[in-house]
């Protein structure tokens, strides 16, 4: 009997890569008719976790071959976009490799929401393409709503631009202000706002869209997409978690023995970081929050094309005596435990996008979707009325 194959698409970033790892042995698992093959492609400057490679019954890694590649430009989405495009022969030639077996069927590509590229690829073989979308669901469902209004409402984004507007969501319980939207989304050049729009249309191509997320922490936004009849169909697949790693064990026994909702947790994604002046800043106001604190702090790269790296030593960049000030209250990441990895153990905490929990002044972070302020308005701009929010779900 045939194998059904599955083609896996990961971004090389370690909490897209592991998480793709671990959903992997999982569908393989519920479904021994299944194999997976990850493909591994060889970015510049982000180095894959071996760590997480292994060769199974079930699941293989390739890694493609590594090529000269000289982007046009240094800004990171556009880089991205161009690398991707130059890696399209590589996965073609891959995928007939593995495809040259008559035990093998070809079944279709889990594409990482950067590798929507490869949808294209999934076309020439004549399978459908899936969606594995590491972030949150009120965040994917943000750039479907606003790719869906700049099509077809005619919405300029540049309205929210430095504006106190509010824009009504229903992947959101309350309206999201202009004033935290993506910059790139304010960008006219090449590699901006459009780029972001494009990804969005891609994600409408798949057959069906996978989320690391489930129904108790974003049922607002699970159900909003779910009944959505203008987009693919919808899968709350998470939490999807690598509780393997024993660096995290500190972390999570520390977690445990605070009081409930009492954590400030800042996190930037695996490529989030903050030079000294930065630093100092948030130290301030995190010390005059009076909040325990759980902080995964980075260096910004030397170069802007190069991941972040962790500080060598943390106190250099931190206020003076503020450790010795707030070590009741809260605990670093960076130096201390291995990179970014920890996090890949209760990622689900930041795959909120801008659907975070407040507790008077506490936010939770993460650039990887966008940084929600937590504060208060008398002035609420309403746009409902010209751009009709209903249509979203309507046929």
């Amino acid at each position: 009997m045939k194998q059904t194959a599955l083609v896996f698409m990961p971004f090389a970033g370690i909490s897209h890569f592991t998480t793709a790892v671990e959903i992997a042995k999982l569908i393989t698992r519920r479904d021994r008719r299944l194999s997976i093959t990850i493909l591994i492609m060889n970015f510049p400057f982000l180095p894959n976790d071996d760590s997480v490679t292994f060769d199974s019954d079930s699941i293989r890694f390739v890694k493609l071959p590594l090529i000269e590649f000289s982007p046009g430009t240094t800004d990171a989405p556009l880089f991205f976009s161009e690398f991707f495009k130059g890696q399209t022969p590589l996965v073609r030639d891959a995928v007939h490799e593995l495809t040259r077996s008559d035990s093998v069927q070809l079944g279709g590509f889990v594409v990482d929401m950067f590798c929507v590229s490869m949808i294209d690829v999934a076309d020439e073989f004549g399978v459908p393409s899936y969606l594995f979308f590491t972030g949150g669901a009120a965040f994917i469902g943000f750039m479907l709503h606003l790719q869906f209004l700049h099509d077809y409402e005619g919405l300029d984004f540049s309205e929210f631009k430095d504006s106190d507007a509010e824009l009504e969501d229903p992947s959101y319980s309350n309206s999201v202000p202009g004033n935290v939207f993506p910059a790139v989304m304010f960008q006219k050049i090449v590699g901006g706002a459009e780029l972001f729009l494009d990804q969005a249309r891609r994600f409408r191509q798949v057959k069906g869209i996978m989320v690391n997320t489930f129904l108790e922490l974003e049922s607002h936004a699970i159900q909003s997409l779910s009944s959505s009849t203008i987009i693919p169909p919808f899968y709350a697949v998470g939490p999807i978690l690598n509780t393997r790693d024993q660096d995290a064990t500190a972390i999570m026994s520390w977690l445990d023995d605070q009081p409930p909702s009492s954590i400030v947790f800042l996190c930037f994604g695996s490529m989030g970081s903050f030079d000294e002046v930065q630093v100092k800043e948030i130290a301030h106001g995190l010390e005059r929050s009076g909040h325990r604190v759980l902080w995964s702090l980075r260096r910004p790269p030397k170069d802007r094309m190069e991941a972040p790296r962790n500080y060598d030593n943390v106190e250099e960049v931190l206020p003076e005596g503020f450790l010795a000030r707030t070590a009741w209250k809260g605990d670093w990441m960076g130096p201390t435990i291995r990179g970014f990895s920890p996090l890949n153990y209760w990622r689900f905490f930041i795959t909120l996008g801008m659907e975070f929990y407040f507790r008077k002044h506490m936010v939770w972070c993460s650039n990887s979707h966008m940084a929600t302020v937590c504060r208060t308005t008398t002035k609420r701009v309403s746009i409902s009325k010209r751009f009709r929010i209903s249509d979203r779900n309507e046929n």
